[in-house]
């Protein structure tokens, strides 16, 4: 039997339709981790029964089925997709019964998305996280171990206890012990922020912290939030009619300040020597044209993994920083590459590399080919190449990190599809990351968000970093 099996084995690339050979192909691959069903429910408690869990109102905060999430997150394009309904009294048992045979019944109606089980996870102390599990036989049950014991808005009545940062610091332990480890992803992270660096529930140092506990489970943040189609509205505050529904402090070209301003936090964090992802999501509740906030999964937001076509893969994607993400449908294609003496990196790799040597750092991006859901085809004005030092950068900030060269359009390479930039440098004196970005407007920054613009004129592109270092 076992020589069978390896002749089996050996033979299968011959057996396999070519479709099916291709889909075990490392390629980029477009994903949402932050969508909604209408298991993110109301709860409405009765008055003559207080202590008695509250009546779950199903579709009271999404009105949308998971069947038809996964349906839009295909018709934009869309690889992967996570569903993430947050809780309240009782949600795990809502989740386990009820929304788990609904993830069943669309994976088997869409084959061809990889749809993962997860949840907006209410974080003590804080606001949510993605949580993201594996898709394998114990993911039911993980998700109910882990939002029955540890979602703040989990037990009734109220529990304070629940809602505290050390808790959270437990939580992390108990995903990193479970049998197939999640992927858990900050969300919205300076929403509650009241100022530029004035950090509300959530600061890069909590987040330092969540990734020295976890490692292997927390891989970043929304870089881009959710909730880009806000519009001002009578009777809306400032926050609900802003893009991302940031009140505090507004997203800068529809990006948290965490990742948007050059050298602030999510500089400092790589600064400190942490490997943080950023992604961008839909956050996915109402859509505008239904009278709410947000656009369907991949129509205005998406997260690119380069990986194969199957659960493993995307989430080890995710925790090795192969990522880009892009807003609009600027770009459909981001490969950052680097050599140096006679080796090479690309997104989420490190290079030894020693200080001075020359390097080559080669850019290819593949622009919008077809118009966008708001039907325009965008066009990149310029791409920065960015460059800071990982050498234990203190606070919140990384004074290290500098633009080392933009590139206007009549500095690309045509080569097929795609626009190809190549720039040499000298390898610099101390472990560094690079990264890129790119965007439609002239900004040489981006700009705060005001409310009422359209998110279709202020569209970026992000690459996660390449590491140096020897």
């Amino acid at each position: 039997m076992p020589n069978h099996s390896m002749l089996f084995l050996k033979l299968l690339p011959a057996l396999l339709p070519l479709s099916a050979l291709a889909a075990q192909e490392p390629r980029w691959l477009a994903g949402d981790h932050h969508v909604h069903s209408i298991y993110s429910a109301k709860f409405r408690p009765d008055p003559a029964a207080p202590d008695n869990l509250p009546e779950p109102i199903l579709g009271g905060d999404s009105r949308h089925t998971t069947l038809r999430n996964a349906q839009m997150a295909r018709q934009h394009g869309l690889d992967w997709m996570v569903t993430t309904d947050h809780g309240g009294p009782g949600h795990s048992q809502i989740a386990y019964d009820r929304a788990w045979p609904d993830i069943v019944a669309a994976r088997r109606a869409m084959p061809d998305l990889v749809l993962f089980y997860g949840m907006e996870f209410d974080v003590p102390g804080g606001e949510h996280a993605s949580f993201i599990l594996p898709i394998e036989p114990g993911e039911r049950a993980a998700l109910r171990r882990i939002e029955g014991g540890f979602g703040k808005r989990e037990p009734w009545p109220a529990d304070p206890s629940r809602s505290t940062k050390p808790r959270m610091i437990e939580a992390l332990r108990a995903m990193a012990a479970l049998p197939a480890p999640p992927v858990l992803i900050a969300n919205h992270p300076s929403r509650t922020a009241t100022g530029l660096g004035a950090w509300g529930l959530h600061s890069p140092a909590e987040y330092r912290r969540w990734q020295q506990t976890a490692p292997d489970v927390v891989v970043g943040m929304e870089g881009a939030p959710g909730h880009q189609a806000a519009r001002p509205k009578p009777g809306l505050d400032t926050a609900h009619g802003s893009r991302g529904l940031y009140g505090g402090y507004p997203t800068m070209g529809g990006f948290d300040q965490m990742t948007a301003v050059l050298g602030g936090a999510w500089d400092a964090m790589l600064g400190q020597g942490l490997r943080w992802t950023i992604t961008a999501t839909s956050d996915s509740h109402g859509h505008w044209r239904e009278g709410g906030a947000d656009f369907w999964p991949g129509e205005y937001a998406k997260t690119w993994v380069f990986a194969e076509r199957n659960s493993a893969s995307i989430l080890d994607g995710l925790r090795r920083g192969r990522v880009f993400v892009a807003t609009g449908g600027l770009i459909e294609r981001l490969d950052v590459g680097v050599r140096a003496g006679g080796g090479s990196a690309a997104m989420g790799d490190k290079l030894a590399v020693a200080p001075g040597a020359p390097m080559t750092v080669t850019i290819r991006f593949r622009p919008a080919q077809a118009a966008n859901a708001d039907g325009a085809v965008p066009r990149v004005d310029h791409v920065d190449l960015i460059a800071g030092e990982r050498a234990g950068a203190a606070g919140d900030h990384n004074p290290t990190t500098r633009v080392v060269r933009r590139f206007a359009a009549d500095e690309w390479r045509r080569d097929g599809a795609d626009w190809v930039i190549e720039h040499r440098m000298i390898a610099p004196s101390r472990p560094a990351y690079l990264r890129v970005r790119g965007t439609n407007t002239v900004q040489a920054e981006p700009a705060p968000d005001t409310p009422g613009e359209s998110p279709w004129a202020d569209l970026w592109f992000y690459s996660n970093p390449v590491y140096l270092g020897e």
